[in-house]
């Protein structure tokens, strides 16, 4: 089971966070055949939204979005309170050869789109849109937080053959008893090499990097793949369509047919299944949505 652990280092005033992913890594790219560069930039995100989860402190998703992006047009990430993570992308053209940049793969006009949704009762929703800007996927999610949340933030992000995986350290509010610790911190999490990140374990890696610093390691969380889609929601997504446009397509088409993006689980509403989903509506008092 993968795992992401949590760690302080209590006189920098500092926060962090660690994540390695391959059962669930490996089960979402199960499902889709994505060439190298879309892989090596749908892996960083997977990890920081992974990374970016634990900061959830209560019931709901959070998702990370690439919008807008060429050749790779759109990029999708999402991690519950509950540990489920699944994610896709999307993109244009013959893309094997372009290099793994977010310069070269979204190009200029791409924008970050950061959103926590929470269960009902739980709190807002709150959604946040910068332009994408930075060299790497790292520089643009720490770009994100100084210029969104204000908080002084590191992410490094690795992608492997059979994993990813990703280092968060993050200044958190108040004054520090070592002045200067957050500065060492940001860089020694700089230091971390991709081989590391993805082979070594927490303890390790953490020794390794903050070997003069005292680090309070705490039990891992865990994590995996798992999507969200069903048939009740392809119902309910015809419900909210309503009876006489999903008529109208039943009858062009001989069926309904839904494949879901994050997955590639394929649904099939036929006639009859049409006929029970708007009958059961009428029963129960779903009211279309138009």
């Amino acid at each position: 089971m993968d795992k992401i652990h949590r760690f302080l280092i209590d006189e920098s005033n500092v926060r962090g966070e660690l994540v390695q992913l391959e059962a669930s890594w490996q089960d979402l790219i199960a499902t889709t055949d994505y060439p190298e560069p879309v892989r090596q930039m749908l892996g960083q995100a997977y990890a920081a939204v992974a990374l970016l989860s634990a900061t959830i402190k209560y019931k709901g998703t959070l998702v990370v979005q690439v919008n807008g992006g060429k050749p790779l047009n759109l990029l999708v990430v999402q991690a519950t309170s509950e540990g489920y993570l699944r994610g896709m992308a999307r993109w244009s053209g013959d893309i094997d050869a372009v290099p793994a940049t977010v310069d070269q793969l979204f190009g200029e006009d791409a924008t970050l789109v950061i959103t926590v949704q929470p269960e009902e009762g739980q709190g807002e929703r709150y959604q946040s849109i910068v332009k994408l800007e930075g060299e790497t996927l790292s520089d643009c999610l720490t770009a994100y937080f100084e210029q969104s949340e204000q908080l002084k933030t590191r992410i490094e992000l690795a992608v492997g053959e059979k994993s990813v995986a990703g280092l968060l350290v993050q200044k958190l509010p108040g004054e520090a008893k070592d002045a200067d610790g957050w500065n060492r911190a940001s860089m020694l999490a700089e230091t971390i090499q991709h081989d590391e990140l993805l082979d070594l374990s927490a303890e390790v890696i953490l020794n390794r990097l903050f070997n003069q610093e005292v680090v309070r390691l705490f039990e891992g969380d865990s994590l995996r793949f798992k999507c969200s889609c069903s048939q009740q929601k392809v119902e309910d997504m015809l419900i909210g369509l309503g009876e006489k446009e999903a008529s109208e397509t039943m009858k062009e088409q001989g069926s309904i047919d839904v494949d879901c993006d994050f997955c590639n689980t394929h649904y099939t509403i036929d006639e009859v299944d049409l006929a029970r989903i708007f009958s059961e509506s009428a029963v129960t008092g779903n009211d279309s949505l138009h």
